[in-house]
């Protein structure tokens, strides 16, 4: 009986010994590999390539300062804990990521946290406004939902929170958390970009100026090294020579991308010449181009102004790579309200606000990394786009208006007078208008067989007559990357913020994801059209519901419990129970 023991005894110490040598073994063995799964549906857990990429280059410390923290709304708290769980996704594949999430709003005194408030939004983080009710109470709460990136002396910030107009709060919490792998990575990359790429912005052809464009000009040097170019027939305005073992010298681009934002003069075909052999070099556009001319200034002196066509001689040479633009004005039922005087009272003037129907909201709607989940963005009498026909070039219409449009040919009459009308819904039956398009492949030269006398003679110009894949996008509205203007002070206001409804439209992100996506050669970008589906519940089912749910959670529980009691009680009694005792 006692050697029995002993062996079971001995049994039972090897055995246990046996484990602990099993899970040392396996620890050290996890310390080479590197296995992650990730068992839901759409992937909620698992960074993209072009991240792991990114976070396995990293040689030194990428340090996150995050400000959502605290004693949060219950939507921003779920923000911040997704924000730590990617975070740590990142650091599972990066020992360089290092955070710490700070409360900006815990500091008592009053002077030293508004000052810390400034500090920040010097720095770049924009603060969201709250009106929170806490036990019957309602009270002021000021949160920055964001972070700052810094490595070796580099700084970025990263807004987390991605503002929607006309959207319920938790579809704009979802929509950020889909965007933070994307946000947090673009980060690091920006950060760690020693020397920025060049993009260049065209002047010269009567296209808005420095002050119209100064917000997308700041807002773009986060990223880039922009520069303001005048063509002006020059071949080294966007190409530099390299010298070459061949017979001829080499042209390379300048630039990675360049603008042309609301041109008002034609373009001659030197300058169009170099633009189209940029493109040939697999050079990026970003044609931002008004088809017809309308001016505010004049409707607000006469109350009536006329759109004309737009005679900007780039007509054949878009229509070249696949794009048509329309010479019409959209009329859309989802507009910008403006201001209208409507009275007098004494000396003052009587305003109200009326959907202006030439000024569009666009509401993107396309899973595209450009466009998805992005804000509202507004427009100034702009005009409808088709594509056509060119081999190779794949078409993408990235924005549309809404499905209440219609179009006006011009020379259109524009009149105040419409805004005292009810519209007749009948009218605007049209559909949706595409104003926005994404074209991608390689295209064939505008000047194939037709190169400027003036440069035709010219050996150095390494005329090529197809592209190198590349891509473009076409808008059909220059203002939609102009910043008003305060009409007190005159200061140039952040793009997108229109100053009478006191909202800020996408514009901003628009233009900013259109120059990373013509520029991303990593495919960080590709993230943004990541979806993570959002399943709430249904809100009237619950509140009839309500109590028999309640009931089921609280009692059914119980009763299984108890069920699993009685029925092992009677399954042991029925086993153990001794025969004779049954006689």
């Amino acid at each position: 009986m006692k050697d029995k023991r002993k062996n079971i005894k001995r049994s039972n110490v090897f055995q246990l010994v046996l484990g602990i040598v099993i899970i040392v073994l396996v620890n050290f063995i996890a310390s080479f590999l590197f296995i992650r799964f990730d068992l839901t549906f759409e992937k909620r857990y698992s960074l993209s390539p072009a991240t792991k990429k990114v976070l396995k280059n990293l040689d030194d410390v990428v340090f996150f300062k995050v400000f959502l923290y605290g004693d949060l709304p219950p939507g921003f708290q779920r923000l911040s804990n997704e924000t730590k769980e990617m975070l740590d996704e990142f650091r599972a594949y990066s020992k360089n990521i290092q955070y710490q999430f700070v409360n900006p709003s815990e500091n008592p005194n009053a002077k030293d946290r508004n000052d810390a408030y400034r500090l920040l939004v010097e720095r770049g983080l924009q603060p969201t406004d709250l009106r929170v009710a806490k036990k019957g109470e309602s009270s002021q709460m000021i949160l920055f939902p964001g972070a700052l990136v810094s490595y070796r002396g580099r700084e970025v910030p990263v807004q987390l929170l991605q503002a929607q107009l006309q959207e319920e709060p938790n579809k704009v919490l979802n929509t950020s958390i889909q965007a933070l792998e994307y946000n947090l990575a673009s980060a690091i990359q920006t950060v760690m970009t020693a020397i920025k790429p060049r993009i260049a912005i065209i002047e010269g052809h009567g296209e808005l100026n420095a002050l119209q464009t100064i917000d997308l000009q700041n807002s773009l040097s986060a990223f880039y090294s922009v520069d303001r170019v005048t063509i002006n027939h020059k071949i080294n305005s966007l190409a530099v020579r390299i010298k070459s073992d061949s017979t001829h010298d080499v042209l390379l681009n300048k630039y990675r991308a360049i603008i042309v934002a609301k041109p008002m003069k034609p373009f001659d075909e030197k300058d169009k010449f170099l633009i189209d052999q940029f493109i040939m070099r697999g050079g990026k556009v970003l044609w931002l181009i008004d088809p017809v001319f309308a001016s505010m200034d004049s409707l607000q002196k006469y109350n009536t102004t006329i759109g004309i066509p737009n005679d900007i001689n780039l007509e054949d040479m878009l229509f070249n790579y696949g794009v048509r633009l329309n010479l019409n004005l959209v009329q859309d039922m989802r507009a910008l309200k403006i201001p209208v005087k409507t009275g007098q009272v004494g000396n003052q003037p009587q305003f109200d606000f009326f959907e202006w129907y030439f000024f569009p909201v666009l509401i993107p709607t396309l899973n595209h990394p450009i466009v998805n989940g992005l804000n509202a963005v507004k427009t100034e009498f702009i005009s409808s786009l088709d594509t056509v026909t060119a081999p190779g070039v794949k078409k993408t219409f990235l924005l549309t208006t809404s499905p209440y449009s219609r179009t006006v040919n011009a020379p259109a009459l524009i009149d105040l007078e419409i805004l005292r009308q009810r519209p007749d819904e009948r009218m605007f039956n049209k559909g949706p208008q595409p104003v926005a398009v994404l074209l991608e492949g390689e295209f064939a030269s505008a000047f194939l067989y037709r190169i400027p006398p003036e440069l035709s003679g010219n050996p150095g110009l390494g005329f090529r007559s197809k592209s190198r894949n590349t891509k473009m996008i076409v808008i059909a509205d220059g203002d939609i990357v102009k910043n008003d203007f305060s009409q007190k002070e005159g200061y140039p206001l952040p793009l997108g913020f229109d100053q009478y409804s006191r909202q800020t439209f996408g514009n901003k992100d628009l233009a900013l994801n259109a120059i990373n996506f013509l520029c991303d050669d990593s495919g960080i970008i590709s993230v943004r059209s990541r979806e993570l589906k959002l399943r709430l519940l249904d809100g009237n089912t619950v509140m009839k519901q309500r109590l028999f749910w309640q009931l089921l959670n609280i009692l059914f529980p119980v009763a299984m419990i108890l069920g699993f009691g009685i029925a092992k009680y009677r399954i042991r009694k029925a086993t153990y129970t001794h025969p004779a005792r049954k006689k």
